[in-house]
């Protein structure tokens, strides 16, 4: 008897052989195979055939039109991700064009096209593709400019501050847990054998050790307490944030070294477009009227 288990197994290995299908036809339009290693492998010409003329069509299927735009498209993806823009890549990408579209057609004669599952995904297809192209489009129109970027890198060290800290705790739900924890302390239990018996953080099994970590990048309750430790030291009171009861210890202080802008630059533009994004969609929802 099949169990849910073994049906969801099935699923997943249909998927896998339609997936290998589409591959192995060429249909790198769909799954994104690498088009460049199953060139060799399709049913496709040795070589691509003489430049495309860009007001005539890459191929015409049945009487339609496959536009150049399309195969424009395409090309510029696969390249984009880093397959080679040669003979062998255009002349697989060009099949795969015309196997999509074959297909494509045998599915409309079939009236797949019609089925309402189908149409939600071609609409939200279509409703994603848009969403996309929108936020591209504000990116490009809104670029950060080195100013920007160097006021910003300037703003996160400042936040990070001068120092960073190897530091431990034990966290627990209630502040008698940690009270209790810091009596033990006091009379000489090791803060390790402590994190490993009563933390309910991750870090327990290493004996609550965190790791170096910059005050700027832990939440102010904690990283307030942490500062104002000296090496060797812990807190001789609970400190509370969202997550719970902390006991903290500081292992060690030293300098903190941030990498220089122009090894950060790219992550940094790309955080802040990302926060520019999300302040322009906020500020496009609130003017839409949502029911």
């Amino acid at each position: 008897m099949n169990t849910p288990q073994t049906n969801k197994g099935l699923h997943m290995q249909l998927k896998k052989i339609a997936a290998a299908t589409l591959c192995a036809v060429g249909l790198t339009v769909l799954t994104g195979c690498n088009a460049a290693d199953e060139a060799s492998k399709a049913p496709v010409a040795a070589k691509a055939p003489a430049p495309f003329d860009a007001s005539k069509p890459v191929a015409v299927v049945n009487g339609i039109a496959i536009p150049q735009s399309q195969f424009n498209v395409l090309k510029q993806e696969r390249v984009a991700q880093g397959q080679p823009d040669n003979d062998k890549t255009t002349a697989a990408l060009r099949d795969s064009l015309i196997n999509a579209e074959i297909l494509s057609q045998a599915a409309v004669s079939k009236g797949l096209d019609k089925d309402p599952a189908m149409q939600a995904r071609l609409a939200l297809a279509k409703t994603e593709l848009l969403a996309k192209a929108y936020l591209a489009d504000y990116v490009k129109a809104h670029p950060i400019s080195e100013q920007a970027l160097k006021a910003e890198y300037d703003k996160v060290k400042s936040q990070m501050g001068g120092k960073e800290y190897e530091v431990r705790h034990i966290l627990v739900p209630t502040e008698a847990e940690a009270n209790k924890i810091i009596g033990e302390l006091n009379k000489k239990a090791k803060f390790e054998d402590l994190a490993k018996k009563y933390s309910k953080d991750a870090s327990a099994a290493n004996g609550g050790l965190i790791g170096w970590a910059a005050p700027g990048n832990l939440v102010p309750e904690f990283s307030n307490a942490m500062v104002n430790l000296k090496k060797g030291e812990y807190t001789k009171a609970p400190v509370q944030t969202k997550f719970g009861w902390h006991v903290i210890r500081v292992d060690g202080v030293r300098d903190l070294k941030l990498p220089p802008l122009d090894q950060v630059k790219d992550q940094l533009r790309a955080d802040m477009e990302q926060q520019m994004v999300k302040a322009d969609i906020v500020k496009l929802r609130a003017a839409a009227k949502v029911e």
